[in-house]
């Protein structure tokens, strides 16, 4: 088949959906599909990947991308106009498969499948424009609220199927009115080769790490009151890797505090050391943006065999990842004393910390891992086998409503 990928990000930018897509990419090609991929030229993130995928890669004169919101507005459309353009005067698709960065490129997938009569399937990293309302971007009753809701719902409407991230996101999407029928859930993975289980740190200081994007969506107060609690106490190590536009608020705020660390992004080649760095891994999320976005961050924790510290709602992918597999914990936001009680027992008592690690890359091998996310995505759109796809009772599957 001749398959049209469009995202703006694409390897070698080290943003989650780049590396996603670039994985899907090669699978796809690995099956024989020709791939084609239009993206764009901003980086999101830097990458210590050099090597492109054996794929078509058209990269449209998009401005670049930045974090402020007027800039980024701006990066979205000239990249959403090249995106446009190169897809019309490219080759005739049988498959179109579109992400949501920008948001509105299912819009544009969804007018290019009428054109040439292909399927458009819609990969839905977040949903849109709810998450813009969850975190005030947007007021729920603003017209261009629902201007954008109309033109997104329709695109979901018309698409050949909807994949989203879990069971919270499809669950949003069926209280917009999205048919069930079409909805498919595939989570997110990570390679279990590149990120390979190492021997924990000594169990003093207890190391958590965040890596990655601190973004809107996050939750930092929970985190940030216990750090401030722990401020001087050596039993306990926290470490920020990477960015996002609650970085610096949250590094001002620890200055001064010596077990605190702060760095940047790091390649993806390197996420295995950095991961086997510490002890517990801290993914975060506020409760208002539960169906809205899946943090992926679980994915590569679980594959280096490190325990997840959610702090997030109970319902959201990751704590039901976590109460199947009893592979962290999860802390409701606002549970300042929970979390800090939590962390002096783990602290106390380290084996629960190697003891959950284990259990999630024994899980990660068994459902998240490279192959197996590839093979539920690629099966989805039509481009691979349903019985060629693994991952028992989380793996591909078509939830009808």
């Amino acid at each position: 088949m001749r398959i049209l990928l469009l995202n703006q990000f694409f390897s070698p930018d080290s943003a989650a959906t780049s590396q996603l897509l670039t994985d899907l990419a090669c699978g796809l090609v690995a099956n024989g599909h020709s791939v084609r991929v239009i993206c764009g030229r901003s980086s999101y993130a830097p990458s210590g990947c050099a090597d492109p995928p054996a794929v078509q890669i058209v990269r449209t004169p998009a401005l670049r991308f930045s974090r402020g919101l007027v800039a980024r507005l701006i990066s979205y459309a000239s990249y959403l106009c090249g995106a446009l353009l190169y897809g019309l005067t490219g080759p005739r698709p049988d498959v179109i498969l579109t992400l949501t960065t920008p948001p509105a490129l299912s819009v544009i997938g969804s007018f290019l499948k009428r054109l040439f009569h292909a399927q458009h399937f819609i990969w839905e990293m977040d949903i849109y424009p709810d998450i813009a309302v969850d975190l005030d971007v947007l007021r729920p009753n603003f017209w261009i609220t629902h201007l954008l809701g109309f033109a997104f719902d329709r695109a979901r409407y018309n698409a050949d199927g909807i994949i989203v991230l879990g069971t919270c996101m499809r669950e949003r999407l069926i209280r917009r009115g999205v048919p069930g029928a079409s909805i498919h859930i595939a989570e997110n993975w990570a390679d279990g080769k590149e990120i390979q289980p190492v021997p924990f740190p000594p169990n003093i200081p207890l190391r958590i790490l965040y890596s990655g994007n601190l973004g809107l969506a996050h939750d930092v107060d929970t985190i940030r009151a216990a750090i401030h609690l722990f401020k001087t106490d050596c039993r306990f190590l926290f470490d920020f890797s990477g960015a996002g536009p609650q970085r610096n608020a949250m590094e001002s705020s620890c200055r001064g505090y010596e077990n605190v660390s702060f760095s940047g992004y790091k390649p993806r080649q390197a996420l295995s050391s950095v991961f086997g760095a510490c002890h517990v891994g801290l993914v975060t999320q506020k409760a208002v943006t539960l169906g809205s976005v899946v943090p992926s961050k679980t994915y590569g924790l679980m594959a280096a065999g490190r325990p997840i510290l959610y702090i997030g709602p109970r319902e959201a992918t990751p704590a039901r990842i976590i109460e199947r597999f009893r592979c962290g914990w999860q802390v409701d936001p606002g549970d300042h004393e929970g979390l800090v009680g939590l962390l002096e027992r783990l602290s106390a008592e380290p084996n629960l910390v190697s003891q959950a690690g284990a259990r999630g890359r024994i899980a990660f091998e068994q459902n998240y891992d490279l192959p197996i996310g590839v093979a539920r995505v690629a099966s989805i759109i039509g481009a691979l086998k349903p019985e060629l796809v693994g991952g028992g009772a989380t793996g591909a599957r078509k939830v009808r409503g």
